[in-house]
């Protein structure tokens, strides 16, 4: 008897009735996630679909590339020039700007709070003007091409819930991700790669940690979360054959395997088998996808000029922000980079000139090759981190040396690529660079506006789970319609 014979051999009186318990719920969950029934009673599944027939309107792009800087950069030492600060250098931070904000532990005791100017000089580039720090020489070539938005805003004041909130819209962890909400919504353009994928990299200073689940599908279905890329001989782990296990032997294990788990779907109805089905299935693709995708024997010696001599070195910012290109050319949906290592609490001069010169170069290079690609007028490119710094020295402050602590009230952004206007600044922040005098954006606004430009209303992207419907923007956002192209 085979393991088909005795699974079937195996069904009782008490079995049966659970199934049959089990039909109408599992056929509105499978509905929910993408699963249709088929009139030969089988499960139907496609993947590569997303939960939405079609958009909600037409899309401005058709992928993200998100550039996330963890840590918090320090928006008046790089994009945010307050000229004033310098003339009151050392001076105590009126209560009036600060108005009894709330302060993290590491300021909280301190006993004053002078102001500390950026060392760095600033100028106005390109035909829009913005003001971009020297720290910056290639961003500043880029910034008619860029969309500055000055004030966003958080609650969130310490690193981990406020880069929780950016990811998935809630300071506590457990919702699905951005990039986890596409693949639900819409579903794959690539049936080789991945939906929604992760690169890692960080600077020389002592990074935050962050955690997988920042990329995490929540309480969708695991088919949606984030796959992470990693550096090294095995970027995909257990991807690659065991040692003995040769193609075709892979391919007949992943065929019985199938047969096993669509028995069990039928038994139990439970639409996780089908994204564990699917997951298997992408597993085998990525085998030759992943190498392909990954190998930049192909690009020409100008590109490794364009994004600097780190792009050749996997899983630095630069290589990453290489692959980012490769994998958009690919349609893979949402790529996400994480940058480690912003936090500049003191040795802030040292410490953020490091952090720029691994950075700035990549990211301003990945904005010229879309463009030059003609891949820009459809990808979306966002550059920021999950708060700012504080305009007044965490500790001593001195000539040359001064660190800033978190500080959620204003800080900048960019963004760059189709559906949103170039060479604008948005939004005005206040003397200090404390407190938003105009058009403040908040981080659900920001969700809201990324989405709308997929062609998705944020209010109509729901899940319903433990009796509530959920959504990435909660309950709040609205559409920057200001900085729309």
């Amino acid at each position: 008897m085979d393991l088909f014979q005795e699974h079937c051999c195996q069904i009782n009186r008490r079995h049966f009735l659970s199934r049959l318990s089990l039909g109408i719920g599992s056929a509105a969950l499978g509905t929910l996630l993408g699963c249709t029934g088929s009139k030969d009673n089988t499960v139907a599944f496609d993947p590569t679909k997303g939960i939405l027939d079609h958009t909600h309107f037409a899309p401005k792009v058709k992928r993200v590339i998100y550039l996330f800087q963890s840590g918090g950069p320090s928006q008046m030492d790089l994009f945010d020039y307050k000229p004033l600060l310098k003339k009151m250098r050392g001076e105590e931070l009126p209560e009036s700007i600060r108005m009894g904000q709330r302060l993290t532990g590491m300021t909280a005791n301190q006993q004053s709070f002078p102001l500390a100017p950026s060392i760095f000089d600033f100028k106005q580039r390109g035909q829009s003007g913005a003001w971009v720090s020297d720290l910056m020489p290639y961003t500043a070539e880029v910034t008619d091409e860029l969309c500055f938005i000055k004030t966003m805003h958080t609650e969130a004041i310490n690193h981990d819930p406020a880069i929780t909130f950016f990811q998935t819209g809630s300071q506590q962890p457990g919702r699905p991700s951005i990039g986890s909400w596409l693949s639900y919504g819409l579903g794959s353009d690539n049936q080789n790669l991945p939906t929604f994928i992760v690169l890692l990299s960080r600077g020389s200073q002592r990074p935050q940690p962050i955690y997988s689940r920042l990329w995490g599908n929540g309480f969708l279905a695991s088919l949606h979360q984030g796959v992470q890329f990693r550096a090294g001989k095995d970027p995909v782990l257990y991807l690659n054959n065991p040692e003995g296990i040769n193609a075709s032997t892979r391919r007949d294990v992943l065929d019985y395997l199938g047969k096993l788990n669509e028995i069990r779907m039928q038994d139990f109805g439970d639409p996780e088998i089908q994204s564990r089905i699917a997951q298997y299935e992408m597993a085998y693709r990525m085998q030759t996808s992943v190498p392909e995708a990954l190998d930049l024997s192909d690009e020409p010696e100008e590109t490794f000029k364009l994004y600097g001599e780190d792009a050749r070195r996997p899983g630095t910012y630069a290589a990453n922000c290489l692959l980012a290109r490769r994998l958009a050319e690919r349609d893979v949906k949402f790529i996400q980079l994480y940058h480690l290592g912003w936090d500049q609490h003191n040795d802030l001069p040292r410490e953020l000139t490091s952090q720029c010169r691994d950075t700035d170069q990549a990211s301003a290079a990945l904005v010229k090759d879309l463009k030059r690609r003609g891949l820009l007028e459809d990808t979306l490119v966002v550059w920021g981190g999950e708060f700012g710094r504080t305009n007044y020295s965490q500790g001593q402050l001195t000539q040359d040396n001064y660190g800033r602590d978190h500080h959620p009230r204003c800080f900048t952004i960019w963004m760059a690529g189709g559906g949103v206007k170039s060479g604008i600044t948005y939004g005005e922040t206040d003397d200090f660079s404390y407190n938003i005098v105009k058009d403040p954006v908040h981080v659900h606004d920001f969700q809201a506006t990324l989405l709308h430009l997929m062609g998705i209303d944020h209010e109509k992207l729901t899940f319903k789970h433990q009796g509530r419907r959920y959504r990435l923007t909660d309950v709040h956002g609205k559409i920057v319609k200001s900085i729309l192209a």
